[in-house]
């Protein structure tokens, strides 16, 4: 069967940071929602563990030295490659820390083949930025954006910061984005205003196709009501109490005060093989 008609969906492991598990997790919600014919391809240092419907490849060359002393995940910038391991098509790219909740069919139809649409990055509104947890593209057909990064690693990293700022500002004709409602962002649209987040659990949007979790907390973290795993779950009261404490999450009162999460039973339901 040709390329052109699998519904390809990617994701990158590599270091310890990210198990099996979570490629694993990401081949059962894909296989959940959407409609087949379809493949769930894993660029990888480890294939320990990944069950064998994945179709497992090395990591993709960088061709360059990996900046250093910048937040962004520029090793994602290798998916530009021209020669993508022979690779053709479109592909869907995503985290492994998302959560699939809806179909997710659309997201191979949505706008121009040719364009590359990513989520919008609502944290920064004032900018035109995307986010790259999950973003389309044509395999190959921007290879400009790692042969110029090639060029000056360390100059663009330093200057862009973010992989995704740099995608979005870089590429020929510029990015679309998704509608707003297919991409939620955990901590903007499903934690809620934080004196809320002490009496009810995190709600999913009804729209919602795909949850995203940039930075903290993430998907297990949600499901086990922490902020993150160096924190258990507290009560309300037992947090309130450390909000002058040494063992407070963040370096500001306030700040520990938003930092509070109950248990979100909806990621179980979805995040999982």
């Amino acid at each position: 069967m040709a390329e052109q008609n699998i519904k390809q969906v990617m994701c990158i492991k590599w270091g310890s940071r990210y198990g099996p598990e979570y490629v694993n997790r990401i081949y059962g919600m894909v296989s959940r929602n959407i409609t087949p014919p379809f493949r769930v391809i894993c660029f990888t240092d480890d294939r320990t563990g990944i069950r064998p419907e994945v179709d497992c490849y090395d990591l993709p060359e960088l061709g360059c030295p990996r900046p250093t002393n910048v937040p962004g995940k520029w090793p994602k910038t290798a998916l530009w490659n021209k020669d993508l391991f022979g690779l053709q098509g479109l592909a869907l790219f995503v985290d492994l820390d998302v959560v699939i909740t809806g179909n997710i069919d659309c997201f191979f139809t949505y706008g121009d083949p040719d364009d590359v649409i990513q989520a919008r990055n609502m944290i920064k509104p004032l900018e035109r930025l995307g986010q790259s947890s999950i973003f389309r593209f044509r395999i190959g057909a921007h290879h400009y954006l790692l042969e110029n990064f090639r060029k000056d690693p360390e100059g663009i990293a330093g200057h862009y910061q973010f992989e995704q700022r740099y995608v979005t500002q870089n590429v020929r004709g510029g990015v679309k984005f998704w509608p707003r409602g297919w991409v939620r962002h955990f901590r903007l649209d499903c934690l809620g205003p934080w004196p809320l987040r002490y009496f009810r659990a995190p709600r999913l949007p009804k729209d919602a196709r795909v949850v995203i979790f940039p930075g903290k907390p993430d998907p297990a973290d949600a499901l086990a009501g922490r902020w993150n795993d160096g924190f258990p779950h507290l009560t309300r009261w037992e947090h309130l109490k450390r909000m002058n404490s040494p063992q407070r999450i963040g370096s500001s009162w306030y700040t520990h005060l938003k930092r509070y999460i109950k248990p979100t039973q909806w990621v179980a339901e979805h995040w999982r093989e």
